[in-house]
């Protein structure tokens, strides 16, 4: 466990400000819809007639005049994108920063094995994704009920759920992708996380990109898409699982034979 609270250690600066902003624009998002609420009905009846623009991004299957419709739709804005990015640059960090701050020697010298290395910091990337979707989650009740609003649990628990399995695969992709890398992959994590999120609205603008959803994790994890069907689609999820997967165990293979420089 030394590692795994050196990790933690080490990145709190990052989880912390990622936290804070993520959980401040939801809460404010929330805070304001009292002021918005007379205009609710006349935005949704207007995002609903947009055409392309309402279908990519599902804005046509929820009723913004409700407060589960509202949430949705601005949780996924919030949560689902810069819960993706925070996700993709923790991954993609967590093996190759050793090399890139020249600190594998000290570490590899440890009695530990790289097997060992390489399940610590997974969990710790898993822990932190984890304590930021507690933290907004939490920021998300506090203003709904310093509003007078209420959330449908289920609803609540669907949408969340969704964004931290979605945040997890982001995560558990880039991680197997770091033990590749020698130097910063920051731009290859930002770039994914924006890539597969643009692979959900070209599947929502139309039926001939609509196998993109079967990669994107984007689309089981969808507010408004949740809020629509009544839940996450388990048949976008599984894909989902098997690339996670496939991240990790590429991950534990890479490393262990990986020729690292001190």
């Amino acid at each position: 466990m030394t590692l795994f609270l050196h990790e933690l250690k080490r990145d709190r600066i990052k989880l912390i400000v990622w936290t804070a902003a993520i959980a401040s624009m939801l809460l404010i998002s929330i805070v304001i819809y009292p002021q918005m609420t007379s205009q609710m009905n006349e935005m949704g009846d207007m995002f609903s007639q947009m055409g392309g623009f309402s279908q990519a991004f599902n804005m046509d299957k929820v009723n913004f005049g409700q407060f589960g419709g509202y949430f949705a739709v601005e949780c996924g804005n919030v949560l689902g994108l810069g819960g993706a990015f925070f996700a993709a640059l923790l991954g993609i960090a967590a093996l190759a920063k050793e090399e890139r701050e020249r600190t594998a020697e000290f570490l590899l010298t440890h009695p530990v094995s790289r097997t060992y290395v390489v399940a610590q910091k997974l969990l710790a990337v898993a822990a932190q994704i984890l304590i930021l979707n507690l933290a907004v989650a939490a920021a998300a009740v506090l203003g709904s009920l310093a509003i007078g609003e209420t959330i449908d649990a289920k609803l609540f628990f669907d949408v969340f759920l969704g964004y931290l399995l979605m945040q997890l695969e982001i995560g558990c992709v880039m991680f197997g992708l770091s033990a590749f890398l020698r130097g910063n992959g920051l731009g290859i994590g930002l770039g994914a996380a924006f890539v597969l999120y643009f692979m959900n609205i070209l599947a929502n603008l139309t039926d001939d990109a609509a196998f993109l959803r079967y990669i994107t994790p984007f689309s089981y994890a969808d507010g408004t898409a949740i809020v629509s069907s009544g839940g996450i689609e388990v048949k976008y999820l599984i894909p989902g699982i098997a690339f996670a997967a496939a991240g990790v165990v590429a991950a534990f293979v890479q490393y262990n034979r990986k020729d690292i420089r001190a």
